[in-house]
């Protein structure tokens, strides 16, 4: 009995029957009748084997029964080449307009969540807001912060931990970064404000009473340099002191250079080194971040500034001139930086793209001196620090206690600060002379307390100075942008200690007995680095002041305090509290001060 089963496989075979051209398969027409109608019509090519089997899979899978194939027919007036078409066919106005539109939408929103509800006074936050912005895209200052900063009830926080003289700070909210004479770069995580620390997630009433507001920083992670790995060229890390630290933008990159001549880039998370850079000949003293970018500026001893692209990890160029050796470098958003070359005591502005560069001479004249004190010592013999204030003005700061205003529009200063920071108090004469009975003049002039630490708020009007009085003295930038004026101190009372103490030693080594000074609490050494962050949108919430402090000089040990402490010093600037009220009555006053004005004119 014989079955389909059982049969050979040639016999299983079967033969397809004949088919004439009639019965050939037709092609599908198309889905619609519209369609078809149309006389001009466009196909699509042919898919790729890949993208068949994808379509045939979701067809499969689908619960859709649908006749159309990728073969599909497509009218030239569908949705996606209707908007090619639109966008093609907008002009660069119209572009510009639709862009300025969805700008001020945002905009609105900001403002909004500020918290007016005045339309009028909405209406002149957004219109300050875009003047801020675009002085911001210019390069100018287009932020007053300092009237509205309540220095004297600043709060201070001091941390220590086992190490040596602090060099260098800088933060990337809400971390700062710190280096050390013996090496270690150590991140920092800076609390919340008291107010942010322990948000209230349910609307019922906690039982219990929130918790103290921490205030110390915490300690992340560390890193150490290994001086055993001095003579080994494939080491990227460090093999000696460091210097200077800063980090950048993003977050993404915390950079340092030291005394064994290396520029070290580092994973800000990890804190560890990616790569080393040894194309400097000496140390590396300053370094400055192009503001938004990776693009990065160093200066070091060997009289050169070096530009590095951090995104590729490649060195860029080299920036001649300077003299003597450069110690401090700063930039903001364009590709331009300012240093400073300390015995040559000139100011350098240069000039990227155009690789050009503008000297600014410092020194005092003689015909200057009849300004200065008699009985002090009134030439400038270093140009150590330099900051930025926007992209036409920047700050310098000397050895002889010297502040700078300078214009890239103009080679002299524009105004001259002299004893920023006092005069020392005077030596004695058992310090001066071994003899029994020596004679008052053996006693030198008292010297002024130097500039050791510099900082600004980009595009704004504060500046920040330090020395090794005890504080941190707070600047002004006048209205007219031509003066130098003093604002407050951070460390007031830290201050007056201070000098009681230096009065109390003098009084010992003079032999007189003395009353002691009262307990010290606020900075003790010598202020070598100072970092500026804004807290909240804008600063709403007000400033956080990072000081690194420590018993030595960053550079060397030409002076040096004993009573100091080796350490941190984080000063919370809160804003001036203003009523509601208060911001409508001067929000009214500025327009009607620019309407009368027009009026005038």
């Amino acid at each position: 009995m014989s079955s389909f089963f059982t049969k050979s496989g040639g016999e299983k075979k079967r033969k397809r029957a004949a088919t004439t051209s009639a019965d050939k398969p037709k092609k599908r027409a198309a889905a619609s009748t519209s369609t078809s109608s149309k006389p001009s019509l466009k196909f699509r090519a042919p898919p790729s084997k890949k993208k068949a089997s994808a379509r045939d899979d979701s067809i499969s899978g689908s619960d859709i029964d649908t006749d159309l194939s990728g073969d599909e027919i497509r009218e030239p007036g569908s949705d996606e080449e209707a908007s090619e078409s639109d966008a093609e066919a907008e002009t660069a106005g119209e572009k510009r307009l639709r862009l300025a539109q969805r700008y001020l939408e945002k905009t609105k929103k900001e403002v909004d969540a500020y918290g007016f509800d005045a339309e009028e006074i909405d209406r002149d936050l957004l219109a300050e807001r875009l003047q801020e912005d675009a002085a911001e895209a210019k390069g100018k200052i287009y932020r007053q912060l300092a009237p509205d900063l309540n220095l004297a009830k600043a709060d201070q926080i001091q941390f220590r931990w086992n190490s040596k003289t602090v060099t260098s700070v800088a933060v990337c909210p809400p971390y700062a970064y710190t280096t050390t004479k013996d090496g270690y770069l150590t991140k920092w995580k800076i609390q919340d404000l008291p107010k942010n620390q322990w948000p209230q997630t349910t609307r019922k009433r906690p039982k219990k009473p929130p918790a103290p507001p921490k205030r110390q920083p915490e300690r992340v992670r560390y890193s150490r340099s290994n001086p055993k790995k001095s003579n080994d060229k494939e080491f990227e890390g460090h093999t000696s002191s460091i210097l200077v630290v800063r980090a950048s933008q993003d977050g993404k990159f915390v950079v340092t250079g030291g005394a064994d001549k290396r520029l070290v880039i580092h994973d800000a998370e990890t804190l560890n080194p990616i790569r080393a850079f040894t194309q400097h000949r000496d140390s590396v003293t300053g370094l400055a971040f192009r503001r938004g970018t990776n693009q990065l500026f160093s200066s070091s001893k060997d009289r050169t500034i070096k530009v590095w692209s951090l995104d590729e990890l490649a060195y860029v160029e080299t920036l001649f001139g300077h003299q003597d050796e450069i110690v401090d470098v700063d930039a903001l958003q364009p590709e331009r930086c300012v240093s400073v070359g300390a015995r040559d005591r000139t100011a350098r502005y240069w000039k990227v793209p155009e690789e050009s560069q503008l000297v600014f001479r410092g020194g005092e004249k003689k015909s200057s001196s009849k300004k200065v004190p008699t009985g002090s010592a009134a030439h400038e013999g270093s140009m150590d620090k330099v900051a930025m204030i926007d992209d036409d003005l920047f700050v310098t700061g000397s050895d002889n206690g010297t502040l700078a205003l300078w214009g890239t529009h103009r080679k002299k200063a524009l105004h001259v600060v002299h004893f920023a920071h006092g005069i020392e108090m005077p030596l004695t004469l058992g310090e001066v002379s071994a003899e029994k009975e020596p004679k008052p003049d053996v006693i030198p002039p008292p010297q002024p307390r130097g500039v050791t630490a510099l900082r600004t708020v980009p595009y704004s009007d504060l500046i920040f100075s330090g020395s090794w009085d005890g504080v941190i003295r707070v600047w002004r930038l006048s209205e007219d942008k031509k003066r130098i004026e003093s604002v407050g101190i951070l460390g007031e009372e830290a201050a007056s200690a201070y000098s009681d103490k230096v009065v109390e030693q003098q009084q010992k080594l003079n032999g007189v007995d003395g009353e002691g000074s009262s307990k010290q609490t606020g900075i003790r050494g010598i202020v070598n680095d100072i970092a500026v962050f804004e807290r909240g949108e804008r600063g709403r919430d007000g400033l956080c002041v990072v000081a690194a402090v420590g018993k030595e000089m960053r550079l060397g040990r030409w002076k040096v305090i004993k009573e100091g402490r080796d350490g941190a010093v984080i000063f919370e600037i809160p804003r001036v509290e203003k009523t509601r009220q208060k911001e409508v009555e001067e929000q009214a006053d500025k327009v009607n001060g620019v309407v009368e004005e027009e009026d005038e004119d």
